[in-house]
C-alpha cells in the first residue's frame, strides 16, 4: 500500500470524529488529531479501534500513546502491515 491509498483510507477512518472541517479538507501528513482536527480523547480511542478492525492489525498502548498526528498513525500502520 502506497503513502496516498494509506492517507486516503486514514481519512475515511477520521472523518466522522473531525470537528474542524477545513482543517480536514487541507490534512496532511502533519496534521495533528486533537489540535488540528479537534477530536477528543474519546473519540481518538474510537478511531484506533476502527485501524485496528480496517488494517487487521493489533495496536499495542504504546502505539496509541504515539498515534497524534496523520504521520505517526501512517507509520506505526505501515510497521505493524510490514511487521
Amino acid at each position: 500500500m502506497n503513502k496516498d491509498e494509506l492517507i486516503t483510507k486514514l481519512k475515511t477512518i477520521i472523518a466522522p470524529y473531525v470537528q474542524d472541517e477545513v482543517a480536514f479538507k487541507e490534512l496532511t501528513e502533519d496534521t495533528d488529531f486533537v489540535n488540528d482536527l479537534k477530536i477528543n480523547s474519546a473519540n481518538l480511542v474510537d478511531i484506533i479501534l476502527d485501524i485496528e478492525d480496517e488494517f487487521d492489525i493489533r495496536l499495542e498502548n504504546e502505539d496509541m500513546e504515539q498515534m497524534l498526528n496523520v504521520k505517526s498513525a501512517m507509520a506505526i500502520v505501515t510497521s505493524k502491515l510490514n511487521g
